[in-house]
């Protein structure tokens, strides 16, 4: 592979704040153009040995001699969606991407032994996980049927972490501090993000700085040095899931007391504390929204099992809501669920929870909500563009607002193409239902826009297609399959 890299354009150092950062987003959710233009590559040049062009949606890198080749595990792929069906029967929620993704990172920071995840989810974003942590020297084996990943990390050969896979794979920010804790520096070639906003990656960078680390920022890579790390009193101007984790984890090996002010909630955060809890770390504080850390010596190797997903357990919910029908989720938590859990049964969704077993049941009229997104245990705003396609069900107006990410309204033209009356008004959504939608041919800007779109396919008149299917893959694993287990007439099929 070719790695790019171009003259030094400024240094960071220490206490103080970067010139012109280059802005970024807290998820990687590329639309398809936006994944070619991030990584500097054209759509409609030629895949190499493919004969097809660059059409987005997928992983793509460059030769050194120009010609382009398709990083993904297989073809470009899209869902096929005929509404009509009520859904019946029982699905698994998968692992927890949020948490699984970070402690793949995280179990890099062991210098002995053998890290066993377990309940990890099969998806597209825990793949690419794997090969960056291979391509940093660490030896992963993935064992999908089993959803079970094993990393030994004992020899850690590289401190680049590439440009084809950090421009489209935002968590690549997430193994910064294991190389600079183990290599004692990290480059980060490419700038990693998406099309949801304005939101920027500059606090992780800060934060490193904070604790003693240099940040040479250059024009197309970041170059971090350890220095001489050491604990600090650090806050996040907002509470980002994956800024708490990854200042954790840098906290974790280094000498000293690190108080982090202003921590985020969800609990995936708390599984990942558990996680490196279990490695060694001493983290206290964790849901409390201030978290102290006690930097340790060394962290070992462990066993752990991932959380369920709330964010896909919810999505199956909110499926039940769109098709009706009884659904049972086994793994899921309502807990977890958040804020999510009380609008839903104000629409008029029932669920009972039996343990670990929850009941999900819509069997009357929607009524319409009022949805402000917020950080845990506010309302997700993973889940703003699936309740967004809900509301366009409930009998009256639905008042929907994003106010984590200002890009995420990308659904609106779609859920209209499908027969909706969605507008957006100043920086809100207003749904008018209940509209009758109809299927047709759409588009997947984004993870949570994709599987959005399938859900409205699910009470949609004829056929819906989605695509690309590849941006749905990264964050739920077999779709369509588990769909179709409860009754829905889903399909995944190979792209022409």
């Amino acid at each position: 592979m070719e790695y790019w890299t171009a003259r030094k354009t400024g240094d960071w150092r220490p206490g103080e704040l970067p010139p012109g950062w280059p802005g970024a987003t807290e998820d990687s959710d590329l639309s398809p153009t936006d994944s070619l233009e991030l990584a500097g590559l054209e759509p409609g040049r030629e895949l190499r040995g493919t004969g097809r062009p660059t059409t987005g949606g997928g992983h793509l890198a460059e030769h050194g001699d120009g010609s382009l080749i398709d990083m993904n595990d297989g073809p470009q792929t899209r869902y096929r969606v005929r509404g009509g069906n009520p859904l019946q029967g029982t699905v698994f929620v998968q692992g927890a991407k949020n948490a699984a993704l970070k402690m793949i990172a995280a179990s890099l920071l062991a210098e002995k032994g053998r890290t066993v995840l377990r309940n990890v989810p099969v998806i597209e974003d825990v793949r690419r996980a794997v090969e960056l942590a291979q391509a940093l020297g660490a030896v992963v084996k993935f064992h999908e049927a089993e959803r079970t990943l094993v990393v030994d990390a004992s020899e850690l050969t590289s401190s680049v972490l590439p440009a084809e896979i950090a421009r489209r794979f935002r968590a690549s920010v997430l193994f910064v501090p294991a190389l600079l804790h183990r290599l004692g520096e990290a480059t980060i070639e490419g700038v990693g993000g998406c099309n949801l906003g304005s939101r920027n990656l500059d606090f992780h960078y800060r934060g490193f700085a904070r604790l003693g680390a240099r940040v040479d920022e250059h024009e197309d890579r970041i170059h971090i040095t350890a220095g001489h790390m050491r604990g600090a009193h650090l806050y996040l101007d907002t509470p980002s899931h994956t800024g708490t984790e990854n200042l954790i984890m840098a906290a974790s090996l280094a000498p000293g007391t690190t108080v982090i002010d202003n921590c985020a909630l969800e609990p995936e955060v708390l599984d990942v504390i558990a996680f490196l809890s279990k490695m060694g770390a001493r983290i206290s504080g964790g849901g409390t929204g201030f978290v102290t850390v006690q930097g340790v010596g060394e962290l070992t190797a462990v066993e752990h099992t991932v959380m369920a997903d709330r964010i896909d357990a919810a999505v199956f919910a909110m499926a039940a809501a769109m098709a009706g029908g009884e659904v049972t989720l086994v793994g899921a938590s309502l807990d977890d669920f958040g804020v999510v859990r009380w609008k839903l049964e104000q629409m008029g969704v029932e669920f009972a929870t039996h343990g670990a077993i929850l009941q999900v049941r819509r069997d009357r009229q929607l009524r319409p909500i009022n949805v402000i997104t917020s950080p845990f245990p506010g309302f997700a705003t993973d889940l703003q563009s699936p309740i967004m396609a809900v509301s366009c069900l409930a009998e009256g107006t639905s008042y929907i607002r994003e106010t984590i990410f200002d890009g995420r309204y990308s659904l609106v033209g779609e859920l209209n193409k499908m027969g909706g009356k969605v507008e957006i008004d100043g920086t809100a959504v207003l749904v008018h239902g209940p509209c009758a939608l109809r299927g047709t041919e759409v588009i997947a800007h984004d993870l949570r826009t994709g599987i959005a779109l399938v859900l409205a396919g699910l009470a949609a008149e004829g056929e819906t297609v989605v695509s690309p299917g590849y941006l749905i893959d990264r964050g739920h694993a077999s779709v369509a399959s588990r769909l179709a287990t409860l009754g829905a007439d889903v399909t995944a099929e190979i792209s022409d």
